[in-house]
């Protein structure tokens, strides 16, 4: 296990950032992706604050300090891949907490330098754990430290309802930005932005259609789990948070997919992202095509920087064996999550739960 301290979050908050959370534009992309399509709307969480996880991060601190889980000028502490670390340091600051994360040595050195820069200390695990991959090795680790932070609080963002509840802004945001909308493309990591988004928006709009969208090598939605170089979305244990019953619909999208998409959008739409962005733009320009005269809506969680070292890099790529010029241009349909595993664009209108004995993330 490497450990990198990289310095000390401010003990006071500034609540006065709260007042720059959200309000994000809608974009409308009609870029090919691959060929021609009607155009969807995204909502570019990329120009907020802290990103759109930072939405989430706060409602999580936010209801453990009225909980009294969280203790004023008490740290918090959590996993991530990156996304969420932003907005909990984004939130850390805000509340006045100091903020420790436990991350992976596949994390960008730009991420760290980041993370680091707004006070982080951030600590990796340099291996993967045999059962769960680098997440599992990273919650091992987020418990040694609970053990050693006796004060410290734990938002555990893939079962954590107020992750879910701190979407309830976009929601209202999507709402008085669109007219009417019939399809909502998510991508699915934790969970959050997808359950809580569903809720408030099939409300305004019943007939609201919800397409998810995860990775190859992702068990959320009944895949084997396996090792994955998309992150951001994804997951290689079962969160909670994931409201399987809401699903219309699930796609798995590869990294060829998604880097093709990504590098289509950001040539002929100026906006873009990473494996997240792609994988959703893939997606929502598909279900504009099929469906006919749809309204068609998604979120890009992040903007492209993070990402130029991969997938906007010919060299990660070719290293990585993504060749964009070999990505599916329609998803091949299965008839069950177990049917087939996924190492491509693959569709299923049989959307299930995880197994009953699938282990729960506990401290």
């Amino acid at each position: 296990m490497t450990t990198v301290v990289l310095g000390t979050a401010r003990a006071a908050g500034n609540r006065d950032l709260l007042g720059l959370l959200g309000r994000t534009p809608l974009a409308r992309v009609t870029v090919d992706l691959p060929g021609p399509q009607p155009g969807f709307w995204a909502k570019l969480e990329g120009f907020g604050v802290g990103g759109m996880k930072a939405r989430a991060a706060v409602a999580m601190l936010l209801g453990a300090r009225d909980r009294g889980e969280l203790r004023p000028g008490a740290p918090v502490v959590e996993s991530t891949s990156g996304t969420l670390g932003i907005g909990l340091a984004f939130a850390g600051q805000a509340l006045g907490h100091p903020v420790v994360l436990v991350g992976d040595i596949e994390l960008e050195p730009s991420m760290r330098q980041l993370l680091g820069s707004y006070g982080v200390r951030l600590e990796l695990v340099d291996r993967p754990a045999a059962e769960g991959g680098w997440q599992a090795a990273r919650l091992a680790r987020l418990r040694e430290l609970l053990t050693l932070l006796p004060d410290a609080y734990w938002p555990d963002q893939y079962n954590n309802p107020d992750n879910t509840a701190g979407y309830a802004s976009l929601a209202a945001e999507l709402t008085a930005q669109l007219g009417h909308l019939d399809v909502l493309v998510c991508s699915v990591g934790t969970g959050g932005h997808s359950a809580g988004l569903v809720g408030p928006l099939r409300r305004h709009w019943p007939g609201l259609r919800l397409i998810g969208v995860d990775a190859t090598g992702s068990t959320i939605f009944g895949q084997p789990a396996r090792p994955r170089l998309m992150r951001g979305l994804g997951s290689s244990i079962h969160p909670r948070n994931v409201a399987h019953g809401a699903f219309d619909e699930v796609h798995w999208v590869g990294p060829a997919e998604a880097v093709d998409a990504c590098r289509r959008l950001a040539r002929g739409a100026f906006v873009s992202g990473g494996w997240s962005t792609g994988a959703v733009a893939l997606v929502s320009a598909w279900a504009a095509r099929v469906h006919p005269g749809a309204v068609v809506a998604t979120v890009f969680p992040d903007g492209p920087h993070r990402y130029l070292g991969s997938v906007f890099d010919d060299g990660f790529t070719t290293a990585h064996g993504i060749d964009p010029a070999t990505a599916a241009v329609r998803p091949v349909e299965i008839p069950h999550p177990r049917a087939v595993e996924a190492t491509g664009w693959v569709r299923c209108r049989s959307v299930t739960g995880p197994p009953a004995t699938a282990p729960e993330q506990q401290p």
